[in-house]
C-alpha cells in the first residue's frame, strides 16, 4: 500500500495524526484554524468511506508535562463545527480508559485524543509510547507536513507497528515542493527573508543548484551588506558568517546564479514604530541607526524579477513587518508574488501571515502549513515523518 485509496477503510481504526498545533488567544479560544481547515480533506475522506478515525495532535510545548491550557478541548469543539458531528476528546492519548473509547467507536466516530506531548515519550520518540498509540489502530496516517521534520513517536515510530500511508496534505506538500525542486520552469527566483543567516544557510546552498535568482532580504542580508563592504550602521548582523557570506557569493558567480541585495533600505534610529526613519542607500546608513526594511527602489527591483519568474519559493519577510512603516517592503513581495503567472510556492509563518492580511491566499499556487518542515525540504534533507508513512515513495510514483 502507498496511498489512502489503497486502504480498506469500512469500520477500520485509522489513527491520523494531524497538526492542530493552532494559536490561541488568552481565553483560549483559536485564533486562526487554517491547520485544522487543511486537515478535513483527509478526515472527509477516511469518514465517507466508513472509518473509525482517531485523531492525534500537539498543541504548544507542555515539555512532557499536562498544562490545562494546553489542552485540546478548544480544538475537539471547533473541529466538531466543522465536521458538523460529535468529536469525542479524551483526557489522555494512551492508557485504559482511551481505549474504552476507542473499543466503542462506531463507523463514521470521531475521537480526538489529549496533547501528545503530555508525554515526554512523544518527543523521545519511545517505542513503548509509539506501540502504545499505534495498539488503538489498524492502520496510521500521516498529515500533519507542520511536524515531518520530527522524528516523534506518533510521526515516525507509530509506522513501525502498523501498516502507514500519508494524507492527502502531506501528499500536497511533498509533491508541490519536490516539483520546485526537481523541475522547477524556468526562471526560477527564490526569496529568502527573516532575522538570520545561520537559520537559512544550508537553504541557500542548496537553492544555488537550482534557482536562476535568489533574492535575499531582511536581517539576513544585511550580514551580505557587510560581507560585501557596507557600513550597516547598528543592525542586526552575524559577523561569523561573513566569510560564508562571501563564500556564497563567490559560488553563486561561479554557478552564473544572480543574486540580489537591496540596494536601498528604510533606516530607523530604534527598533520601534515610532521611530525616526528615511530611506537611504545602502551605503549612506548613519553609524548610529539601523536597517528594519528594504526601501522602495529594491522593492521595485525585487518586484520585477518575481512578476517576470516562472517558478517563485519565498520564505521569511524583508523587514521588521509586525510594525506597520517597516511592512511595505513584505507586502510589495506578497503583491509580485501575487502576481506572478508562474508556480509561487510561500512558506513560513512571518510570509503566510502577510499573504492572508492582505488577502492573497488565493493567488498563490501553493500554501505550505510546514515551517521548520518545509526549511529543511528544501534544504534537501529527508524529513523522518514523510519517510515513516511512505510519502516518497507516493510522490514518484504519481509522477
Amino acid at each position: 500500500m502507498s496511498s489512502l485509496e489503497d486502504l480498506e477503510l469500512k469500520d477500520k481504526r485509522v489513527l491520523v495524526r494531524v497538526d492542530f498545533n493552532v494559536p490561541l488567544d488568552k481565553r483560549g479560544e483559536i485564533i486562526d484554524d487554517t491547520r485544522i481547515k487543511a486537515a478535513l480533506p483527509t478526515i472527509q475522506y477516511l469518514l465517507e468511506r466508513g472509518a473509525r478515525v482517531i485523531l492525534m495532535s500537539h498543541l504548544g510545548r507542555p515539555k512532557g508535562k499536562v498544562v490545562d491550557e494546553l489542552r485540546l478541548d478548544p480544538v475537539a469543539s471547533h473541529l466538531s463545527g466543522l465536521l458538523k458531528r460529535k468529536v469525542t476528546k479524551c483526557d489522555d492519548c494512551i492508557g485504559d480508559k482511551v481505549k474504552v473509547v476507542v473499543a466503542a467507536m462506531q463507523s463514521g466516530d470521531v475521537v480526538l485524543l489529549e496533547n501528545l506531548r503530555f508525554h515526554p515519550e512523544e518527543e523521545k520518540n519511545d517505542p513503548g509510547f509509539a506501540a502504545e498509540l499505534a495498539s488503538l489502530a489498524d492502520y496510521y496516517v500521516n498529515d500533519a507536513f507542520g511536524t515531518a521534520h520530527r522524528a516523534h513517536a506518533s510521526t515516525a515510530g507509530v509506522a513501525d507497528y502498523i501498516p502507514g500511508v500519508p494524507g492527502f496534505l502531506m501528499g500536497k506538500e511533498v509533491k508541490m515542493l519536490r516539483r520546485v525542486l526537481e523541475s522547477p520552469e524556468k526562471p526560477r527566483v527564490a526569496v529568502i527573508g527573516g532575522a538570520k543567516v545561520s537559520d537559512k544557510l544550508e537553504l541557500v546552498k542548496n537553492l544555488l543548484n537550482m534557482a536562476d535568482s535568489i533574492i535575499i532580504g531582511g536581517g539576513m542580508a544585511n550580514t551580505f551588506l557587510k560581507a560585501q563592504g557596507c557600513n550597516i550602521g547598528k543592525s542586526i548582523c552575524e559577523d561569523s558568517l561573513l566569510d560564508t557570506a562571501r563564500e556564497i557569493l563567490d559560488r553563486a558567480g561561479e554557478q552564473q546564479v544572480q543574486i540580489l541585495l537591496p540596494v536601498d533600505v528604510v533606516a530607523a534610529d530604534s527598533l520601534a514604530g515610532d521611530a525616526e526613519s528615511r530611506v537611504v542607500k545602502v551605503d549612506q546608513i548613519p553609524d548610529d541607526w539601523m536597517i528594519l526594511d528594504i526601501g522602495p527602489e529594491t522593492t521595485d527591483l525585487f518586484g520585477e524579477v518575481i512578476r517576470d519568474a516562472r517558478t517563485v519559493i519565498w520564505n521569511g519577510p524583508m523587514g521588521v513587518y509586525e510594525y506597520e512603516k517597516f511592512a511595505r517592503g513584505t507586502e510589495g513581495v506578497a503583491q509580485a508574488a501575487a502576481e506572478s503567472e508562474g508556480i509561487s510556492v510561500v512558506g513560513g509563518g512571518d510570509s503566510l501571515a502577510t499573504i492572508y492580511r492582505l488577502g492573497l491566499e488565493d493567488k498563490m499556487t501553493h500554501i505550505s502549513t510546514g515551517g521548520g518542515a518545509t526549511l529543511e525540504f528544501l534544504e534537501g534533507k529527508k524529513l523522518p515523518g514523510v519517510a515513516s508513512c511512505g510519502g516518497y515513495q507516493q510522490m514518484v510514483e504519481a509522477r
